[in-house]
Order: structure tokens, then C-alpha cells, then sequence
């Protein structure tokens, strides 16, 4: 159920989230980051191949995203999509009115056609995102935020737009651990808006421990 967004203004989330909690967030990012690398990265280099194997062209998605107080940075995934996937998702929307519509309302596609085989296995166990552990360690991302979107989601966000803003986006968030693509949009951005007033340290390490089952049951699902 939609419920009402929460609200604050940027002043006391930038006293709560930056410098203070920003420091200590970013260090604890950096930790996290640096080790998760090293545990996969015999698994980074052989998704790498096998996209390079099986479809040819880029490995590596680089997507523009709203980052802190509004900087754009590159988002990076493993391709999952067809190159040519701006042209498939525009003739899709041109001719497909249902499909359209469940664009407008999520931003998302249940049966996207520019997903390929080997990038729906990559969604389902969202092993596509952890090209993103570099943009933790660059700094452009954290282990743990808001959802990480395109400037022109960001009137969707209304008057909380500099709330979203006032940290970086994340890997992975409350909004993953609490029904994911299950979600309306205005229930993200209430989820998102509520994880900048609410956070700590040991809340994001509760996000952190509740993703695995999360990702777990989003496999299981599909």
C-alpha cells in the first residue's frame, strides 16, 4: 500500500548524513568494497567472458545517474540487453499500449524483449550490479543508499528531490529488502526517503545482512 512520503529539510539531513555519518559511512564502504572485490573477483572475469562469448560488443552498461547533491556519475552494470536496446524499448512503447502504461507506472518491464538469456539470469540473482563495487570504491556510490535513478525520475520525487540528494545512491537499499520489483514507484520513493531520515551504521548493516535473503527469495520468485 502507498503511504505517505516522509519529509525533511536537506539542512538536517546533510547535519545527519555528511559530514558526520558520511565520513564513517564512507569508510565502512571502502572496507566492505575492497573486500567483497577480492572475494569475487574470479566471478566478475568469468561473467565477463561469458558475455563476451555470447553476445559480443561492450561487457560493461554505463547508464547516467543522479548521484550526491545532484551529481551525474556512471552507473556501471554487466550488459544484460541487446545493443540496440533504446530502439527496442521506443518501437515497444510506440506499439503496445499495456506495455507503455506499466513503463509509466514502474519504470520497468516484466517481459522486457531487450533482455537477453544470459542477462535475465544475470537480473535474477542481480550479479548484473556488482560492477557497481567500483563505483563504491570511486565514490560515486555507497554499499548501502537510495535507489540510484535518472535525472528524469527525479520529478517523481517532488518535494523530496533534494532529500534523495543529499547522499549517494546504493548496491542495495531498503527499498530491495522490502519487496523490490514488487513495488509501486511512489512506495520506492517512500522507502528511500525514509531510509536517509532513519539512517546509522547499524541500520545499513541490517540492510546489508537482510539483502542475501532477499536476493534469494527474488530467484526463487522468478
Amino acid at each position: 500500500m502507498t503511504q505517505p512520503v516522509p519529509s525533511a529539510g536537506s539542512g538536517q539531513v546533510r547535519s545527519r548524513i555528511a559530514p558526520l555519518g558520511g565520513l564513517r559511512k564512507r569508510y565502512v564502504d571502502f572496507a566492505i568494497a575492497v573486500g567483497v572485490l577480492i572475494l569475487v573477483l574470479p566471478l566478475l572475469l568469468m561473467i565477463a567472458l561469458a558475455i563476451k562469448l555470447s553476445m559480443g560488443g561492450p561487457v560493461i552498461y554505463r547508464h547516467r545517474r543522479i548521484g550526491c547533491y545532484g551529481r551525474e556519475f556512471d552507473c556501471l552494470k554487466f550488459r544484460t540487453m541487446v545493443t540496440n536496446a533504446d530502439a527496442v524499448l521506443e518501437a515497444l512503447l510506440r506499439t503496445d499500449p499495456a506495455a507503455a502504461a506499466e513503463w509509466r507506472r514502474t519504470q520497468k518491464l516484466v517481459r522486457d524483449p531487450r533482455i537477453t538469456w544470459i542477462g535475465r539470469t544475470l537480473r535474477r540473482t542481480s550479479l548484473d550490479e556488482l560492477p557497481q563495487i567500483f563505483n563504491v570504491l570511486r565514490g560515486d556510490m555507497s554499499c548501502v543508499g537510495p535507489r540510484p535513478i535518472v535525472r528524469a525520475e527525479l520529478i517523481r520525487y517532488g518535494a523530496h528531490g533534494d532529500l534523495f540528494q543529499s547522499v549517494r545512491p546504493g548496491m542495495t537499499g531498503l527499498w530491495q529488502v522490502s519487496g523490490r520489483n514488487s513495488l509501486a514507484y511512489e512506495d520506492r520513493v517512500m522507502l528511500d526517503c525514509q531510509y536517509v531520515k532513519d539512517w546509522s551504521v547499524w541500520s545499513d548493516l541490517k540492510i546489508l545482512i537482510r539483502t542475501i535473503p532477499a536476493v534469494l527469495n527474488t530467484r526463487q520468485t522468478c
